[in-house]
């Protein structure tokens, strides 16, 4: 890459850095101010990713023609990092490079980033407000892909990163390829009450599923210490056994002894670097749960035409995340959802297509 490439990124990121550091510290930014970081990111974008550029200009957006606003940002379908190598910079350098789910044909694709500081600084300012809102220093707990075994997986570098920086000291780790590692697990539990250590349990809804048929089993019910919590992270896709989450959270409670507003839900994709979480502090109502997302990531809902819809209209969501400076700044995803000003339902991915285009109120949350 050139000198000119290089100045141009590391001043992106800088300014991506500045906003997350004032989020941390309370600084709100304004609509204006994401719009404009979020086309200087795209118009980067136009330019030194080809395949991005390639794909905008079949909707006949060039570097004569950029949108005007970050809504207008054409965003590349998650599926393509499947099929293509989506960055601004040689992959051959990358920082992290993280792999997306396989497709049916049984491939799949990488998520490459230039700067790790990026993906680090987002993730930890996200799970620090959403997730250790009083700052406890909590034990973790893994029920996701460790990556000294799985090194492309982000959610499992999420979490040796948390656990690093914000852990007690000690970590584990229970699954080894799909096997869940129960007896682990539930003596180091046992150890943690023992030592009024509040854990946190960061786990595919799968695997949690696995834990608590587990736990039944062998009659056990553990009284986690207070401020121990769980972060459930979905994880039902190609699975042909689904637990609805009113289900599962009540299990979770009754087994573990975790307070309610102590179980949250993250959700997050490979193909961005920033996450969504619950909003504890909105009511959950029948199983709908508003999720809100840190500063610099937002969302909107389309139609089938591509059309931005209105609050509270279902459709696929939409994410722009400012931290994807070196790969794509807008991605569409399969998932359905609505807005509600800055945060979203998640009503996933096939239960609710029937309902794209129609209006979700609060009678149908609270149907949910």
């Amino acid at each position: 890459m050139s000198a000119a490439y290089d100045d141009e990124a590391r001043g992106l990121d800088r300014e991506i850095l500045s906003v997350i550091s004032a989020w941390r510290n309370g600084i709100a930014l304004s609509d204006a101010e994401f719009d404009d970081l979020a086309l200087r990111i795209f118009s980067h974008q136009m330019r030194h990713n080809v395949r991005y550029a390639r794909y905008a200009a079949s909707l006949a957006i060039t570097l004569d023609a950029l949108p005007r606003s970050w809504q207008a940002i054409p965003p590349v379908p998650a599926a393509a990092y499947k099929e293509a190598t989506l960055a601004t910079f040689d992959p051959s350098t990358a920082a992290l490079a993280f792999e997306t789910s396989g497709t049916t044909r049984g491939s799949g694709g990488r998520h490459y980033m230039e700067n790790a500081a990026l993906y680090d600084a987002a993730l930890l300012a996200g799970f620090d407000r959403f997730v250790l809102t009083d700052r406890a220093r909590l034990r973790y707990l893994n029920l996701v892909p460790n990556p000294s075994e799985r090194p492309g997986s982000s959610l499992g570098y999420m979490m040796a990163r948390v656990a690093r920086e914000r852990g007690d000291g000690r970590t584990g780790w229970y699954l080894r390829g799909d096997a869940l590692l129960a007896n682990e697990l539930f003596s180091d539990l046992h150890r943690a009450v023992e030592e009024g250590q509040a854990v946190c349990i960061a786990t595919t809804a799968f695997a949690l599923v696995a834990a608590l048929d587990a736990a039944q089993e062998g009659g056990l019910r553990f009284a986690l210490p207070r401020g121990s919590r769980i972060m459930e992270t979905g994880g039902f896709k190609g699975r042909t056994r689904v637990v609805s989450r009113e289900e599962l959270y009540a299990r979770a409670r009754e087994r573990l002894r975790v307070d309610e507003a102590h179980i949250i839900a993250e959700y997050g994709m490979t193909e961005l670097t920033s996450q969504w979480y619950d909003n504890t502090a909105s009511v959950r109502d029948g199983g709908a749960q508003l999720k809100a997302a840190p500063a610099w990531l937002r969302a909107r809902v389309v139609g089938p035409d591509g059309e931005t819809l209105p609050d509270g209209v279902v459709g696929a969501l939409v994410h722009v995340d400012l931290a994807n400076r070196s790969s794509c700044v807008a991605v569409q995803t399969e998932d359905l959802g609505a807005c509600f000003g800055r945060e979203i339902v998640l009503l996933g991915r096939e239960s609710g297509a029937q309902l794209r285009g129609c209006s979700l109120d609060a009678e149908t949350l609270d149907a949910r």
